[in-house]
């Protein structure tokens, strides 16, 4: 069996899930999303961590982070956001390339609504893996909406 070294370069359905792309990073709604709409921008380029960006990578998450959270309001009727990135396996990052999450936020949340950081960035176990079907249809409502 070979080992997969990055799902997020290897798996087809995650590029099938993009909602925005630029010429250094792209935009796909997360498989067990806090709330609906849940995206994660990542890097094109596989790095592990934010310092091993270069800062047009940066530049170029940023972009996409402005756009993305434009199309959740429009979307979704977010009112707010929280973001958040894991560093290192052993602090909640499963996958070593780089993602910023966004989860929009709204008053009517049925997702995690406590803002104990540790309750945030890590799987509480109660957030159940979402159908590839259902992601795709998250991620054309708001393509539709960028």
């Amino acid at each position: 069996m070979i080992k997969m070294k990055c799902a997020y370069c290897e798996l087809p359905e995650i590029r099938k899930r993009t909602i925005v792309e630029n010429d250094l990073a792209f935009a796909f709604p997360t498989n067990i999303p806090i709330t609906v709409g849940h995206t994660l921008v990542i890097p094109k380029r596989c790095v592990a961590k934010y310092g091993d960006l270069t800062k047009s990578e940066m530049a170029a998450i940023e972009a996409l982070r402005v756009q993305v959270c434009a199309s959740l309001v429009r979307a979704f009727s977010a009112k707010g956001f929280n973001f958040a990135w894991n560093e290192g396996k052993d602090f909640g990052q499963s996958v070593p390339h780089f993602h910023l999450h966004i989860v929009p936020r709204s008053s009517e949340d049925t997702g995690i609504v406590d803002y104990e950081p540790r309750k945030f960035l890590y799987r509480t176990g109660d957030r159940e893996a979402i159908e590839e079907e259902e992601l795709i249809k998250v991620s054309e409502v708001l393509r539709e909406n960028i």
